[in-house]
């Protein structure tokens, strides 16, 4: 029985900051070994109405992690009537660093972004807790040094999320053309902004990929 304890997401994720919020996006391939286990898997995952997360590595620890997380930052809004993407990454910090000094490690590379009152934040957070805040993209999972090439080409700064959603279109087919690991039937991509958190629809994504 394959269970999400036994899946790796091998995975292509990228984000980036653009001048109106963050993007995420991820391939949706889900494998067990050599085996592909899924075609649909969920990489990329709503924590609090304007935060998300993209996941790479063991699907059962970045379940988990994704669990505890939303359950922390409702209690942290509850308490602060606010919400804070550094907080949250912090927290992810701390707890994955905590696992790594047990010798239990959460088996995940994750990349964290939001908007809050200090604007659009992107970090990128290890399986031994090192915490990088980005301040143009981040990457993870076994098909990014193939898509990271694709941003480094075509990254601006004062890029709008329309054209942040194209670019990172573009690097995660480069990655799914390369990486045996990444693919799936198609891609999830959010658009973060001060309004909330925009799913791009199936349909638009095809357009935009074919």
């Amino acid at each position: 029985m394959i269970t999400t304890e036994t899946l790796k997401t091998g995975t292509t994720t990228v984000a980036l900051v653009c001048k109106d919020g963050i993007v995420l996006a991820a391939d949706q391939k889900a494998t067990m070994g050599h085996l592909v286990a899924s075609k649909n898997a969920k990489k990329v995952h709503e924590i609090t109405d304007r935060m998300a997360m993209t996941i790479a590595g063991s699907v059962g620890d970045a379940q988990a992690l994704i669990r505890i997380l939303k359950a922390e930052m409702q209690l942290y809004e509850l308490q602060e009537k606010a919400t804070s993407t550094k907080a949250a990454a912090t927290l992810l910090s701390n707890i994955l660093r905590g696992a790594y000094k047990s010798y239990v490690p959460e088996m995940v590379q994750l990349v964290l972004g939001g908007y809050d009152s200090r604007g659009p934040h992107l970090y990128s957070v290890d399986a031994a807790g090192g915490l990088s805040e980005e301040t143009d993209y981040a990457f993870s999972g076994s098909g990014s040094v193939i898509a990271v090439g694709v941003l480094e080409d075509s990254y601006k700064k004062d890029m709008t999320a329309a054209e942040g959603v194209s670019l990172l279109l573009r690097a995660i087919k480069a990655a799914r053309e390369r990486d045996v690991f990444s693919g799936g039937n198609l891609m999830d991509v959010a658009v973060i902004t001060e309004k909330g958190i925009e799913w791009i629809e199936k349909e638009k994504i095809k357009k935009l990929v074919n």
